[in-house]
């Protein structure tokens, strides 16, 4: 009989339905599991929100209190989905109290918050983790699995942006998002932490950065009472120079002002003997470039692959080739890697982001931020 495991999740909406989504689909895909998650309890302020998602996701019992899901016997893993103010106290009571703690990006407001969590992480003997769901794109993986096996040669380039358009309306309201107490950043912490953490697990450590950052609209309606404004305290844009650690260099960007674009989360990659693009909104391709010797340059120039062969990273657990995965599968796969190095007592990293990646990406996003509000370059020091 397969050993169960059991899961608290900590909000029920836009992250935590696709952890509760990926939770429930792991034992159809991934079979056999190490363990199967059985969902015990999910936390919610709001009554009876929570308790529809209870019925809506499987959960045996919900709660309105945070600690109740940390106390709760029956659960082993929590799942942090909650917006970024609360990540650093749940998370670091559940390591304290021997519970394996997975927690959506950005790990904290700011690498302050994110140091204590990774400090606190460090000294433990349960598992944790940063949920960057990039990282499990298949096409995402088999770029890694490219550079790492030098096909293309130094890398000299990383190039990034990850643009949306959802708050381009001034009427749009003033949600937590776009509070620095409750988010600690806006598209940086967002959206950038994904194009940071990417750029760290694809190329390596940053070393400097320059900045620039911008706020287009800056006071809102209030969600409770629309008729009254309050100040926007975050960034509605960022623009970034990134120095590596092996020589390359980069560019960072993130907006949600980006009208026309959704939710588009772009790389490329330029090295000595070629180059790699990726656009999350066509998960399932990568494009790669690969210089050809003389008698074969005709076939020289950009190559789509479509990642769905048996051969690609993660499919084998899936559909025939040419049958496309979607972005929940991203969590999935994620959560697969993290359940099985529970169980399996394997390491979260590389492949998987821990708290010591969530705290660099921190720090990254720290002195993004510190260099457009000084005008100049910033070395980054971990």
């Amino acid at each position: 009989m397969n050993k169960e495991i059991g899961i608290g999740m900590l909000g029920y909406a836009f992250m935590g339905k696709a952890h509760s989504h990926a939770w429930t689909d792991l034992p159809i895909f991934f079979w056999p599991l190490p363990a199967i998650p059985r969902l015990i309890i999910v936390y919610g302020r709001h009554e009876e929100r929570v308790k529809d998602a209870m019925v809506r996701y499987g959960f045996k019992r919900y709660t309105t209190d945070w600690r109740e899901v940390i106390r709760d016997p029956e659960v082993e893993i929590l799942d942090n989905c909650l917006p970024n103010y609360m990540h650093k106290d749940p998370c670091i009571e559940a390591v304290e109290a021997g519970k394996h703690v997975v927690c959506e990006k950005p790990l904290a407001r700011d690498s302050i918050e994110a140091r204590e969590m990774r400090d606190v992480a460090k000294k433990a003997k349960v598992k944790t983790m940063c949920a960057f769901n990039y990282r499990f794109v298949p096409a995402v993986r088999l770029a890694k699995k490219i550079l790492e096996e030098g096909i293309l040669g130094r890398v000299f380039h990383f190039r990034a942006r990850y643009l949306q358009d959802w708050i381009v309306s001034p009427e749009f309201p003033l949600v937590w998002r776009l509070r620095k107490e409750y988010a600690g950043s806006g598209p940086l912490g967002d959206l950038g932490s994904h194009i940071i953490d990417l750029a760290r697990f694809l190329v390596g450590e940053i070393t400097a950065v320059t900045g620039v950052t911008r706020t287009f609209i800056e006071e809102r309606p209030l969600p409770e009472d629309p008729t009254k404004k309050g100040k926007v305290t975050v960034e509605d844009a960022f623009s970034a120079t990134v120095e590596f650690e092996n020589g390359a260099i980069g560019t960072l960007e993130a907006s949600r002002f980006a009208t026309g674009r959704k939710n588009y989360n772009n790389f490329e990659i330029n090295c000595e003997k070629g180059s790699i693009e990726f656009n999350l909104e066509r998960l399932n391709e990568l494009r790669v470039y690969v210089v050809e010797p003389d008698e074969r340059k005709y076939l020289e120039g950009w190559h789509e692959i479509i990642v769905t062969d048996p051969a690609h990273p993660f499919i084998e657990y899936y559909w025939p080739p040419g049958h496309i995965l979607g972005w929940e599968h991203t969590f999935v796969n994620e959560l697969h890697h993290f359940l099985d190095c529970v169980v399996n007592d394997k390491d979260v990293g590389p492949y998987g982001a821990t708290f010591e990646d969530g705290y660099r990406c921190a720090v990254v996003c720290d002195a993004i931020l510190k260099a457009a509000e000084e005008g100049k370059r910033i070395a980054v020091e971990y």
